[in-house]
């Protein structure tokens, strides 16, 4: 009910300024209404125009334009608030104040080393690299879990070892079982004079965790922000802080798609069976992710910044063994380009024979779209495994808005009947894959600022592999035939495909 009531609160300041428009048009400006509609019209066109040669997803333009052309003046309003880019300018003002720490590491000889196996692959991990500013690495060792259950020990284990820093941050924390458990470490970490520090998302959060939530946080020693707090309908408001991530002394990271709330590890039950999947890191590869925490916190958090002395330096040698090759780093709303996206078109056009994601949800833009459908009519066996038990019921039923085409052209959808998938992962041949928190939605991949780790080669992918089959045996399989036909569902899969990009 919160979400929906914020929703209206931020398209009802634009529908009553057309309906006072009207009003002042019809009742005081009556003999001059049809020139100022004309003129409007016009001023309208110019818009669409402007849209249209602007470099974005179809599928978003395709919405605003919609907008626009039926209600000119509030529909041009709630563009300037939150269509256009440039309404993210506060939020890259803080940032850019902050830069990202940089990495002096040479990472001539991991491109030299990838590039001998596997060219055309390198030449994407350099491509995410200086978009983002993340540096590939090898992986020493990477942990994969298959439910949240399995990871939340393992972090309270590595939480009582910490000695000298904790960063905790989350799109969700909720009080409970998962919650309360870490809350009484970092606090007894805090008192031992370990810096902990906790930032959560605003939004994400708005339900579950309260300011006086975060203000106990702070007498406990545990200093805490919440990112891009929601005091007022602004142009801010859609870019979300997704990522997740808990750093511990620079030597360990997990990530992945779990939150700090007691569904996330099936202590309680909300929509069946909660399948999520993480990793645990260690070795060089922390590095990225102790960056990636440090920007944010030095750019949103009036309190102290981390000390430089936090940043790992990278201490592997050609002579230790490795375990393949990752490369994490995080999506930007004010880049020009969604990483992620791109990325997933990119592995897609690459991929020879397999090609398998898990998301909680499908509405991909257009170019993603044809990716999946090009790389299944060319033969590669693609897979999408996605919830059989929806969180949303709308956006459940948006998602499967999209499963037709994807169908027809080969794709394999499998729905996990138990409950909820929420697990955010790919794997193509076998051997790349990622493993993060980018859901195939536009929000995730063009909205939210999230965090992925690409890997190569790590025997981390064999685990990931093994678990998508295991979860794919507890699915039931989607054909053409059993997901509905007619006007009516064709009508309803149209109109919902326009309004994807809201959810």
């Amino acid at each position: 009910m919160n979400k929906i009531l914020r929703r209206v609160l931020t398209v009802l300041p634009a529908v009553l300024l057309q309906c006072l428009w009207l009003y002042v048009l019809f009742v005081w400006l009556a003999p001059w209404a049809a020139l100022i509609n004309a003129a409007l019209s016009v001023l309208a066109l110019l818009f669409v125009l402007y849209i249209i040669t602007k470099q974005d997803e179809s599928t978003y333009k395709i919405l605003w334009l919609l907008v626009i052309l039926t209600f000119p003046l509030p529909g041009a309003l709630l563009y300037l608030l939150f269509g256009n880019k440039r309404t993210t300018k506060p939020l890259k003002k803080m940032l850019d104040k902050s830069p990202l720490p940089k990495d002096e590491s040479d990472d001539s000889a991991v491109y030299s080393e990838m590039s001998a196996d596997n060219e055309r692959l390198a030449q994407t991990f350099k491509w995410v690299e200086n978009k983002t500013g993340f540096l590939p690495c090898k992986n020493r060792e990477a942990k994969y879990y298959p439910l949240g259950d399995d990871m939340f020990p393992d972090m309270l284990d590595e939480l009582k070892k910490a000695e000298k820093f904790i960063f905790v941050e989350y799109f969700i924390i909720e009080d409970g079982l998962m919650w309360d458990s870490m809350v009484d470490i970092l606090a007894e970490k805090a008192a031992a004079g370990v810096d902990v520090r906790v930032m959560y998302d605003d939004l994400g959060s708005i339900s579950t965790y309260t300011k006086k939530d975060a203000a106990d946080l702070k007498k406990k020693g545990i200093r805490c922000v919440a990112f891009n707090p929601l005091v007022t309908v602004k142009g801010t408001l859609n870019c979300r802080d997704h990522r997740k991530m808990l750093i511990i002394d620079g030597r360990v990271a997990f990530s992945g798609g779990v939150n700090l709330a007691d569904e996330y590890i099936n202590h309680i039950e909300k929509h069946g069976h909660w399948k999520d999947i993480g990793f645990r890191l260690t070795g060089d590869a922390v590095g990225n992710y102790v960056r990636m925490f440090t920007q944010f916190w030095n750019a949103f958090a009036s309190d102290e910044h981390v000390p430089e002395e936090y940043l790992p330096a990278r201490v592997s040698t050609d002579s230790e063994a490795s375990d393949g090759f990752i490369l994490s780093y995080y999506d930007s709303p004010l880049r020009p380009e969604a990483v992620s996206n791109e990325l997933y078109v990119d592995l897609l056009s690459q991929a020879k024979k397999s090609a398998w994601f898990f998301t909680p949800y499908l509405m991909p833009g257009n170019a993603l779209l044809d990716a999946f459908v090009r790389a299944a009519r060319r033969g590669v066996d693609v897979r999408i495994i996605m919830p059989g038990v929806p969180d949303k019921k709308l956006v459940y039923r948006m998602s499967r808005s999209f499963y037709r085409v994807l169908l027809e052209a080969g794709v394999k959808i499998y729905e996990y009947t138990p409950g909820f998938v929420h697990a955010k992962a790919c794997i193509v041949d076998g051997t790349v894959g990622s493993v993060g928190t980018v859901n195939l939605d536009y929000r995730s991949l063009f909205l939210h600022f999230e965090n992925n780790s690409l890997f190569y080669r790590a025997s981390l992918l064999d685990s990931l592999k093994e678990d998508f089959l295991a979860t794919q045996e507890k699915c039931v399989e989607r054909t053409a035939e059993n997901i509905g036909t007619g006007f009516g569902k064709w009508l309803v899969d149209g109109i919902l495909r326009i309004f994807a990009p809201l959810c």
